[in-house]
C-alpha cells in the first residue's frame, strides 16, 4: 500500500513539475520581447504610429484626443482627457499614448487598447512636451513655467527627478540613439542638450541674431517663439520653426516680424547660420505677378522619409511651404491655402505621399497630397477635411474671436487683420501672452504686454490712451497693416465691430489666458515665509498698495467718467514714477478719441501684478529685467528707504501674486 502510495506521489509530483515547466514556457512565450525604438521622435500635437495607419491628435481647448484611421479617413475614437491637452506621444511599444494636459499640471496615460485614460501624473507648472527613452523606461515632460524636466519612472509612475532647465521648456525631441534630449526654449531662442545617460545639460545652443538689413523689409531681427525641433531622417540636422523679431525700427506690419526657420547640426550640436530658412532668400516663392508671396507664423515641420522634402506649415497664413533639399534646400512651392483655420501640426505617410495637417481652430484634419519626391512634384489639397470634435467647448463667438487672434490670413475675414498676410496677434503676443520683447513705437519704445486679465484692468496701453477695445483699430491700422479703408475717427461697420466684438469675447473669457501659477509658492500654493514677510511690506512700509490696488492689484480700473464709464479723459491714474525713457515722445492723442487723449512722456498706467513674474522685462521700455530692478529703481515723493533684505522680501511676495 505504501509503495502505491509513493508511486502515486511520484506521478503527480512528475505530472505537477511538468505542468509547471509547461506554465512556464507559456509565460515565456506570451511575453512580448522589450521594444527599443530605433528612430528620433519629437513631441507634437499630432502623431502617427509607425506603420502609420492611425493618427492620434491633441484637441487643444476642447480637452478630448481623437484617434483617427488613416485608411478609411474616419474617427474611431475621441477619448476625455485633462484641460489643455497641448503635445503627446507614443510608447516604443504603442501600446500607451501620452498627453500633456497643460492647466491640469498633469500627463495623462491612455491605454490605445482601452481607449481612455488610465492614469494620470502629476507633474510640474503647465506641462507642455513630453517623449519617451527609445526602450520606454523613462518619460521625460517639459514644464513650462517651472522651467524643469520631470523624469518619470513609467513602471511606477512616479517622478523620479527633476531637472532645472532655462526659462519656457517647450517642446521637446530624442535623438535615434537616444542619448540626447534637446529642450528648445520658447521665448529665449535657446536649445538645452541633455545627455540622458548623466541627465545632465551638455550644452546650451542660442539661434544667432539675423544682422541688421538695410531694406527694413528683409527679413532681420531676434529670434524667438521656438515652436517645434524636428529631426530629419537621417538623424543629422534638426529643423527649428519660430520667428525673428526686428526690434531696433518702428513697428511695421512689414518690418518687424519675419518667419523662419533654423537648422542645427545635432553631430556637433551647433547652429548652421548659413542654412538658415528666411522670407526673400530661402523662402521666396513668387507669384504670377513676380512678388513673393508672404507667410507667417512657421510652427511645424515634417520630411519626406527618404530626407528629399521638408514640409514647412504656416500657422498664420495657413499656408503649407515646400523646400526640396536635394536642390539647394530652398522653398519651391507654397500652398496657398491649407483648408481649416490654423495648421499647428503636421505628419507624414510613410511612403510620402500625404501629409496630414491639424487644424486647431476648426479642429478638423486636412490631407495634402505631397505629389511625390520629384523635383517638379506640387503638393495640393486632397479631399474634405475630417471633423476631430463632437461638440466645441466655445462659444461660436469666442471661437471666432480666437480664430481670428491667431490668424495671419488676409482673405478670412470681412476686411484684413493685416497686410498681404504678414503678421498675426499672436506674432507679438506669443502664445497671446508676451514675447519678451520691447518694440519701437512712434511713442517710443514699448515692451509688448500680456494679454492675461486684459479686458478686466482699467484703461488700454502702457500710457492709458485707450478706453475702448475698438480703438485697437489704430494698432491693426498702424502696426499690422489691416484695415486700411477705414477712417479711424468714425465709428466702425458692423461687419467690423463684430470681430472686435469676438476678440473681445475671446480675451475676456476666464479660460482663455489663465493667470500663470507662480512657481516661487509652495508646493501647497501657500507663500513662502519669505514671500508673506513681503506682503506685510508690499502692504505696509513699502506701501505698494496705494496704486497695486484692489483685486486686479492695479487702479486703473478706477479712471473712470461720472457714469462709472471708463475713460481715457480720467488721467488722476497715470503716475510718474520717473521711468521716463530718452526716447519716449509726447502725442497729441489720436483721430479714435477726437484728440482728447493726448500723452505726454513722463506718466503711465499702472500694470496689474496678478502673474507678473511670468511677464519679463519690466517698465512701458522694457528696462527692468528683475522685480529687484524695479523697486529699486521706482521713484516717487515719500518713497521710503528699503533695506536689500526687505527689496529681496518684497520681490518675493511680488513673483508669488496670483
Amino acid at each position: 500500500m505504501k509503495k502505491i502510495a509513493l508511486f502515486s506521489l511520484t506521478l503527480l509530483l512528475i505530472g505537477a513539475l511538468v505542468g509547471c515547466k509547461d506554465g512556464i514556457k507559456a509565460v515565456i512565450k506570451e511575453k512580448e520581447p522589450e521594444v527599443v525604438r530605433d528612430y528620433a521622435v519629437n513631441s507634437d500635437n499630432i502623431v502617427m504610429n509607425k506603420s502609420g495607419n492611425t493618427i492620434y491628435i491633441a484637441n487643444i481647448d476642447v480637452n478630448t484626443v481623437t484617434v483617427v484611421d488613416s485608411q478609411t479617413k474616419k474617427v474611431k475614437a475621441e477619448i476625455r482627457v485633462g484641460k489643455s491637452p497641448v503635445q503627446l506621444t507614443l510608447s516604443p511599444d504603442e501600446d500607451i499614448l501620452y498627453v500633456s494636459c497643460r492647466y491640469d499640471d498633469k500627463i495623462d496615460i491612455i491605454s490605445i487598447e482601452k481607449e481612455k485614460v488610465v492614469e494620470s501624473i502629476d507633474v510640474g507648472i503647465e506641462p507642455y512636451g513630453v517623449v519617451t527613452s527609445q526602450d520606454g523606461k523613462k518619460l521625460y515632460v517639459a514644464n513650462y513655467r517651472s522651467s524643469t524636466i520631470s523624469i518619470i519612472d513609467v513602471t511606477n509612475k512616479k517622478v523620479e527627478s527633476e531637472m532645472k532647465v532655462d526659462d519656457r521648456p517647450r517642446t521637446l525631441a530624442m535623438t535615434a540613439d537616444g542619448h540626447k534630449l534637446y529642450v528648445p526654449h520658447y521665448l529665449e531662442a535657446k536649445v538645452s542638450v541633455i545627455n540622458t545617460e548623466t541627465e545632465e545639460i551638455s550644452k546650451v545652443i542660442s539661434l544667432a541674431d539675423s544682422p541688421n538689413n538695410n531694406d527694413r523689409k528683409k527679413s532681420q531681427g531676434v529670434p524667438n517663439t521656438l515652436e517645434q525641433f524636428v529631426i530629419d531622417p537621417d538623424g543629422k540636422k534638426a529643423w527649428i520653426p519660430h520667428l525673428l523679431t526686428n526690434i531696433d525700427t518702428p513697428v511695421h506690419f512689414q518690418e518687424t516680424i519675419f518667419p523662419a526657420v533654423s537648422v542645427i547640426d545635432l553631430t556637433t550640436d551647433e547652429e548652421l547660420i548659413d542654412e538658415r530658412k528666411e522670407l526673400f532668400e530661402e523662402i521666396n516663392v513668387t507669384d504670377k505677378k513676380n512678388d513673393t508671396i508672404i507667410t507667417s507664423n512657421p510652427y511645424d515641420v515634417v520630411f519626406h522619409p527618404n530626407g528629399s522634402k521638408a514640409y514647412v506649415v504656416m500657422s498664420g497664413s495657413e499656408d503649407l511651404v515646400v523646400f526640396d533639399l536635394n536642390r539647394g534646400g530652398n522653398a519651391t512651392q507654397i500652398l496657398r491655402r491649407i483648408e481649416g483655420n490654423n495648421p499647428r501640426g503636421a505628419v507624414i505617410s510613410q511612403d510620402g505621399e500625404s501629409i496630414y495637417v491639424h487644424n486647431v481652430m476648426s479642429h478638423d484634419l486636412a490631407e495634402i497630397s505631397s505629389g511625390g519626391e520629384g523635383p517638379y512634384a506640387r503638393a495640393k489639397m486632397k479631399g474634405e477635411n475630417l471633423a476631430l470634435i463632437s461638440k466645441d467647448s466655445l462659444s461660436p463667438l469666442v471661437r471666432e474671436g480666437k480664430t481670428i487672434f491667431y490668424s495671419a490670413n488676409s482673405e478670412e475675414f470681412p476686411t484684413e487683420i493685416t497686410g498681404n498676410n504678414w503678421i498675426s496677434c499672436t506674432s507679438c503676443h506669443a502664445d497671446g501672452e508676451i514675447n519678451g520683447r520691447t518694440l519701437m513705437t512712434s511713442k517710443g519704445p514699448r515692451d509688448v504686454p500680456s494679454n492675461v486679465l486684459t479686458t478686466k484692468t482699467g484703461l488700454f496701453m502702457w500710457d492709458g490712451s485707450r478706453d475702448d477695445f475698438n480703438d485697437y483699430l489704430l494698432t491693426v491700422q498702424g502696426e499690422m497693416g489691416g484695415m486700411m479703408e477705414l477712417d479711424p475717427s468714425k465709428p466702425l461697420p458692423k461687419e467690423v465691430e463684430h470681430m472686435y466684438d469676438a476678440m473681445f469675447a475671446y480675451l475676456d473669457d476666464p479660460n482663455s489666458f489663465p493667470i500663470p501659477k507662480s512657481p516661487y509658492r509652495n508646493k501647497d500654493g501657500s507663500l513662502t515665509v519669505t514671500a508673506a514677510e513681503g506682503k506685510e511690506l508690499f502692504e505696509g512700509k513699502a506701501a505698494c498698495i496705494t496704486c497695486h490696488a484692489g483685486t486686479q492689484f492695479t487702479d486703473s480700473v478706477k479712471a473712470v467718467d461720472k457714469n462709472g464709464y471708463l475713460t481715457t479723459s480720467n488721467i488722476d491714474f497715470l503716475h510718474d514714477i520717473d521711468t521716463t525713457n530718452p526716447l519716449d515722445k509726447a502725442s497729441k492723442g489720436d483721430a479714435r478719441a477726437g484728440f482728447t487723449n493726448g500723452r505726454d512722456t513722463r506718466h503711465f498706467d499702472v500694470p496689474t501684478l496678478r502673474g507678473v513674474w511670468a511677464t519679463a522685462p519690466y517698465f512701458h521700455d522694457g528696462s527692468a529685467k528683475t522685480i529687484e530692478e524695479v523697486i529699486k529703481r521706482i521713484q516717487y515723493e515719500g518713497k521710503p528707504e528699503l533695506t536689500e533684505s526687505e527689496i529681496f522680501k518684497l520681490a518675493e511676495y511680488v513673483r508669488s501674486i496670483k
